[in-house]
């Protein structure tokens, strides 16, 4: 079963609290990590915007990443939120046998 490293960003540590604390509970991640205060620079409505975000990494299997992307737009307060899922290649197998079995919704 092939696992993702999924990379989001949000708007605030709040943001990402809300987030990562309804995919965590509804087991579409096994975990999910916040770094606040981290500095964008992007487009958006034809301006560069420079804004502090915070970043949820959440750890998942492959086949719930549609399902984790489409929570993630329903709570979300971005118009086009960044939700970008990673393959695993590698790492611990214990850990990534923790993320298996924890990432199962019921």
């Amino acid at each position: 079963m092939e696992l993702r490293f999924v990379y989001i960003t949000t708007k605030d540590k709040d943001e990402a609290r809300r987030i990562g604390r309804d995919l965590v509970e509804r087991r579409l991640a096994a975990c999910v990590n916040i770094f606040d205060g981290m500095n964008s620079f992007y487009w958006w409505e034809g301006e560069v915007q420079d804004d502090q975000e915070a970043v949820l990494i959440a750890k998942t299997r492959a086949d719930l990443m549609e399902d984790l992307v489409d929570r993630v737009k329903r709570l979300h307060s971005y118009d086009v939120p960044c939700v970008v899922g990673l393959p695993i290649a590698g790492g611990n197998p214990d850990y990534l046998a923790w993320v298996r079995d924890e990432a199962c919704p019921k």
